[in-house]
């Protein structure tokens, strides 16, 4: 199997080198033709095949020597994976991306190899982007902006950002399209479907489809801009309690499938820690509202912005109010979850944060993960098992725990891609969600802190209030419904309560005197 594959890597190398030749006397970028494209990836996939099947074959499974030369393996391997990547960028870009933010799901040499490429996207061209401009909204740059900067904001694996301002004064935000992406995006799935399923029939531990049928399902609603800006509305309007949320509002009259112009917002990523000294702002508040915020999204609503990451939420102190605001931005990636999922979640983050290890089987199980309902419950929680039976609201974070979390998610690697392929579909984007949100968390040092918790257990009591009440015709039971959710919910307040009490200076006072009090007696 070595020597096939072997073959195959010589084979696609050539045709990759003897095309670029060819392509490079006839002056066109290489980068664009699916031939080449395909022979990089068969390429890489050969040799990272080939490298864990030679460099594993004569140490024993299960010592320090095979998991020291696993974890090598592994590196080289993310580095061509990254590599990959960035040469065919678009799509391959995205989904290394995807990758890079599944940091208690993969082991920690590919998540962390693969995190810079939020960094390394593709630039297209100020040529280009005319191209775009005139071909979708009909005029030239300059008939529709009274200035436009041609070095953009930002560039991401689909588009790219620009500042301009318009006819009456007023500065926008013009996302526009790589303008190769969406013809490259349905073959260049294609084609890891193919390599997905030959890696597969090597190694029948390595079952990744499940990434496949999210880029298949996803890319095109990315690829629709009109979508994303229909997204940001819908979200706006259904999160317009929360005062500290910002969501930039669109020019339509300016956009299309492929150009989306919107307000433009400006702040510091979420989790630059700098900038928020500079402007005074609270990490702790910014922590504690972007977990309202996302606890209303998935646990109230059921619609979830499913890209958190950094780029994607700015923060800023508001000149008017001088409050903190949350700027969401890209509202392309979006998960609408169905009812009986949505409530099945609830209960099971209830029975997470109660420690109740029957309802944590019970819902797990509802929710497909069978026999490996532990595993689901570590996965979703990244915390260890040891924590999620003492009751994860309990016990605090540690290092140690996380190191732990990140180990086995190289040791369980081929469960944890059974159970993805087990669960819904709905439940491999807010996965990447968690983790996306986790790492803010942990770049801020907030990530121990109850307030998560106590914000998810509101916002689950109301959902599952909310939904009995809907199944009642009964005015008793439905005041039995109400008073127990206020009941509930005043126990939560009073939990937080008593909480900022035990952290503040007169509790700290007051437990230092207990303290003394005990000693002396």
């Amino acid at each position: 199997m070595a020597g096939r594959l072997l073959k195959v890597s010589s084979l696609a190398t050539a045709v990759f080198a003897s095309s670029g030749f060819y392509l490079y006397s006839k002056h066109v970028d290489p980068s664009d033709i699916s031939l080449i494209r395909f022979g990089r990836a068969a390429a890489t996939t050969a040799v990272i095949s080939y490298d864990y099947m030679t460099s594993l074959r004569n140490v024993d499974h299960g010592t320090e020597e095979y998991w020291a030369l696993k974890s090598k393996v592994h590196r080289r391997s993310a580095e061509r994976l990254k590599d990959l990547c960035c040469a065919n960028r678009g799509t391959f870009i995205k989904v290394g991306q995807h990758l890079g933010a599944l940091d208690y799901l993969l082991p920690e040499e590919y998540t962390s190899t693969l995190k810079v490429l939020h960094s390394r996207a593709p630039q297209s061209s100020m040529e280009e982007i005319r191209q775009v401009i005139r071909e979708d909204l009909g005029k030239e740059i300059g008939q529709l902006f009274a200035s436009f900067e041609e070095t953009p904001q930002g560039a991401a694996s689909l588009a790219q950002v620009h500042r301009a301002v318009l006819t009456d004064g007023r500065t926008v935000a013009v996302k526009v399209q790589h303008p190769k992406v969406q013809a490259q995006s349905s073959k260049d799935i294609l084609v890891m479907e193919f390599l997905l399923q030959a890696v597969h029939w090597l190694f029948p531990d390595f079952a990744f489809m499940w990434l496949v049928e999210e880029a298949k399902r996803n890319m095109p609603l990315e690829l629709d801009f009109l979508n994303e800006g229909r997204n940001a509305e819908r979200v706006a309007e259904m999160l317009k309690r929360f005062e500290f949320l910002k969501v930039p509002k669109i020019h339509w009259d300016l956009s299309t499938k492929r150009i989306l112009t919107m307000e433009f917002a400006e702040g510091g990523q979420v989790n630059d820690r700098e900038y928020m000294d500079k402007h005074g702002i609270d990490v702790n508040e910014v922590s504690r509202n972007l977990g309202k915020m996302y606890s209303e999204m998935i646990f109230v609503n059921g619609f979830v912005h499913c890209d958190p990451h950094p780029g994607n939420v700015l923060v800023k102190k508001c000149p008017k109010s001088n409050k903190t605001q949350i700027v969401l931005l890209d509202h392309g990636l979006y998960q609408t979850l169905n009812q009986d999922f949505r409530l099945d979640y609830c209960r099971l983050w209830q029975a997470l944060m109660k420690a109740d290890l029957k309802g944590i089987e019970r819902y797990s199980r509802r929710l497909g993960a069978g026999d490996l309902y532990p595993l689901f419950a570590c996965v979703l929680t990244a915390r260890s098992w040891t924590s999620v039976t003492g009751g994860i609201s309990q016990t605090p974070v540690t290092n140690s725990e996380d190191v732990e979390i990140r180990t086995n998610a190289a040791h369980y690697l081929p469960q944890i891609s059974d159970l993805l392929n087990r669960v819904p579909r709905q439940m491999l984007l807010l996965l990447k969600t968690n983790d996306l949100l986790r790492g803010i968390e942990t770049t801020l040092r907030t990530r121990a802190s109850a307030s998560s918790f106590i914000n998810m257990s509101r916002c689950c009591v109301r959902a599952v209030a909310r939904y009995k009440r809907s199944k009642t015709r009964s005015r008793f039971r439905r005041m039995r419904i109400n008073l127990s959710e206020a009941i509930t919910l005043l126990q939560i307040n009073a939990y937080e309560l008593f909480l900022w009490i035990k952290g503040s200076l007169l509790g700290r006072w007051v437990t230092s005197l207990l303290g003394h009090l005990q000693y002396a007696h």
